[in-house]
């Protein structure tokens, strides 16, 4: 028995250990390994699905692509989603070579496992806005997390604030959404315009475009760090990935509250 377990996997044993198809030993020894799985580069995490309701995700950057195919074959069998971010087009075809099952996504530069079918989404819509098209990439990092995550999500493009025409255009679907991931580079005003238009949570992502004073991001960083509008989350230069685990913890917690439970167990 691997390691590996999620919630699915964790019923299956201890239903063959109560049918007498596998023994005691063997049982606490899967349970007891914590669902580490060490590899001489990595120590795999396949319980913190379990934990924290998102499962651990690779970051490919800095991998070689023969490491990134051993953690997936180690992940595969132990997590329902599996995925990996910052892996070029080069690497993901190696990957994908091994496992034909994952999905590449190019714009957004992440590897899939299995995207959730329509009818296992939850409720609640993220909403992705991006400032520019050059912002893309970071927003779309964040469509293709958010719905791996099981989530329904909406994309908004090119709505940044040297049109502001743009975002009042787009006003009525923008508060639709339960949370809101804007990503804007330059000076980053675009989360304080939306945080002052709508109700909803607003995870604020800076990207890197920008000429010489942006510095790679750090001048919209520190604007939205700054900004004077309420309800603004602010994460690393980039992060899409980031924005949109915390717009899933967001959401996941209105549903705890809505059923009446609040027990830390996170999504089955």
């Amino acid at each position: 028995m691997k390691p590996g377990m999620n919630k699915e996997n964790l019923r299956n044993l201890l239903q063959k250990l109560q049918e007498g198809d596998c023994g005691v030993d063997e049982a606490v020894q899967a349970i007891a390994s914590g669902g580490m799985d060490g590899l001489s580069y990595a120590c795999l995490d396949h319980h913190r699905h379990q934990r924290t309701g998102r499962p651990e995700v690779i970051f490919g950057e800095g991998k070689t692509p023969a490491q990134l195919v051993a953690i997936f074959s180690a992940m595969l069998a132990g997590d329902n989603v599996v995925m990996a971010t910052r892996v070029s087009a080069e690497k993901a075809e190696v990957v994908m070579g091994a496992h034909p099952t994952v999905a590449y996504y190019a714009d957004a530069m992440m590897l899939v496992s299995a995207m959730p079918q329509e009818s296992q989404l939850g409720d609640g819509i993220i909403q992705i806005i991006s400032a520019g098209t050059s912002d893309l990439p970071v927003a779309e990092e964040a469509r293709v997390t958010s719905r791996s995550l099981g989530n329904r999500v909406e994309l908004v493009n090119d709505i940044g604030v040297a049109g502001i025409h743009r975002v009042v255009h787009r006003l009525d679907e923008i508060r639709r959404a339960d949370v809101l991931i804007v990503v804007a580079g330059m000076e980053g005003a675009l989360p304080s315009v939306v945080a002052g238009l709508i109700s909803a949570p607003v995870i604020a992502v800076p990207t890197s475009v920008g000429y010489g004073t942006g510095l790679g991001g750090v001048a919209a960083l520190i604007g939205m760090l700054n900004s004077c509008a309420p309800g603004i989350a602010v994460v690393n230069i980039d992060n899409g990935f980031g924005a949109s685990c915390m717009a899933d913890a967001i959401l996941k917690v209105g549903v705890k509250k809505n059923s009446g439970k609040n027990d830390g167990d996170g999504p089955s």
